[in-house]
């Protein structure tokens, strides 16, 4: 959990233009962010496909809802990055009005659904739980949802079984990170969380990516793997703890 009140939304369509790969159509990452966190909800939508994919849905399902509408959208499944509350607090208003969307979170994260002290709404005053997970992902499965095949790679540290979600169909790669990168920062490890950890998988999962993959993190903007492998000051080699190659 990260952030101040703050509200937005905006989109982003990009084209394919790795000519090393198959032909494929255009995606729009729909960036829509909710107060009382600045948290960052994303909708993933393949040009051509019927529905779209929602991540981290977080207080202001009205936005992701309405733009869904919008684009005469249905909705494939639900992903969560974790379990914290900011990042599950839309998981039952989307689930009663797309009631056929699966919710997917990390094999290791989903007690967090359930429990108000896990998840942080408990101490921050507003308890709540989200719906039962429909499918529990692992570290280094691959999952075909909405026309995108996705990578789950599990970095733990800020939560328990953290996970983020990488497409490497398209040049550049992008990966739906959660709170466990954001750009110049980190996700906070203050909260029953582990540094080591964290740092550790961010080195040997995210690292490891082609510089230019674009990281979509829970708050605060986009970033890239190389931006963050030069001058991140908790993990990059401005923090002593990276070497660059």
């Amino acid at each position: 959990m990260e952030g101040s009140p703050s509200g937005s939304a905006k989109a982003v369509t990009i084209g394919q233009n790795d000519r090393s790969k198959p032909t494929l159509t255009a995606y729009t990452i729909e960036t829509v962010e909710s107060s009382p966190f600045a948290q960052n909800a994303y909708l993933l939508w393949r040009q051509g496909e019927a529905s779209a994919l929602v991540f981290d849905p977080g207080f202001d399902t009205w936005s992701l809802r309405r733009w869904l509408e919008n684009q005469r959208l249905g909705l494939a499944a639900i992903l969560n990055t974790h379990g914290h509350a900011d990042h599950i607090a839309g998981n039952r208003t989307m689930k009663e009005v797309y009631p056929d969307a699966p919710l997917y979170i990390g094999r290791n994260e989903a007690f967090l659904l359930n429990d108000p002290e896990a998840n942080m709404s408990g101490p921050f005053g507003q308890p709540l739980v989200s719906p039962e997970a429909d499918r529990l992902v692992s570290d280094g499965e691959r999952i075909k949802l909405g026309g995108f095949d996705l990578e789950v790679r599990e970095i733990p540290g800020h939560s328990p079984g953290s996970v983020v979600f990488l497409c490497d169909e398209f040049d550049p790669y992008f990966v739906l990170g959660g709170d466990v990168l954001f750009s110049g920062s980190i996700g906070r490890t203050d909260l029953g969380g582990d540094f080591s950890k964290l740092m550790s998988g961010i080195h040997a999962k995210l690292f490891t990516l082609p510089d230019s993959t674009v990281v979509y993190p829970g708050h605060g903007p986009p970033t890239t793997v190389g931006a963050e492998k030069r001058s991140n000051p908790f993990v990059g080699a401005a923090s002593g703890h990276y070497r660059l190659n």
